[in-house]
């Protein structure tokens, strides 16, 4: 991942995924892939991983250590309604409320439109605990309709709203198609292709 990223600085940038209960060998990997170019932490998989049921104390030493080197978390999301499919998990939007209320200084960003979360937002108090979380679009065509985005947008801000594929489950081209249907405005648009994960991932 880190050497890819050297080798095509201007298309990748690497992330590194260590599991939060490994302690301090978790703490010295993102240390060292930090050093090494990593901008950000995950995907983080907490059902496979096993840290669901684990007490929130034992995430503070990497989720502090991210905070400390600015480096956002992505984590796997789920929806707790719909369809049925492989890997869909029960990381709800409860179980990210939570994690986002114990550490609220770090940047999150939550997989799948964090499994409808961004939609609680209309909710002042979870839009307000939400100030450091964004959502990625990862799978949104096997998941939602295009509109999503333009919904999303509303409920939560399209500042907060990354665009993703999930390749190669999802083609970048399938993925770019579906987002062109959204409804979402030009100046919106643009935010979620690209400015807004610049500015999370503090790159140019």
């Amino acid at each position: 991942n880190i050497e890819a990223a050297e080798s095509h600085p201007d298309r990748l940038i690497a992330f590194c995924s260590v599991n939060p209960l490994w302690g301090q060998d978790a703490v010295d990997e993102v240390i060292r892939c930090h050093a090494a170019g990593a901008k950000g932490i995950g995907e983080l998989h907490p059902d496979s991983q096993g840290f669901l049921d684990a007490d929130l104390a034992a995430l503070a030493p990497v989720f502090d250590t991210a905070n400390e080197l600015d480096m956002p978390i992505l984590m796997h999301a789920s929806e707790p309604g719909g369809h049925g499919y492989p890997g869909k998990g029960t990381v709800t939007p409860e179980l990210l409320m939570a994690l986002v209320t114990a550490f609220p200084n770090n940047k999150f960003i939550f997989s799948h439109f964090g499994g409808g979360l961004p939609f609680y937002a209309l909710m002042p108090e979870v839009r307000s605990a939400l100030k450091n979380t964004y959502f990625d679009s990862a799978a949104s065509p096997f998941l939602y309709r295009p509109e999503v985005f333009d919904v999303a947008a509303r409920a939560v801000g399209a500042d907060k709203i990354l665009f993703a594929s999930d390749y190669p489950l999802v083609s970048q081209k399938r993925a770019l198609d579906e987002f062109s249907k959204s409804g979402i405005v030009d100046h919106q648009a643009e935010l979620i292709r690209g400015v807004n994960a610049s500015n999370v991932l503090g790159i140019s």
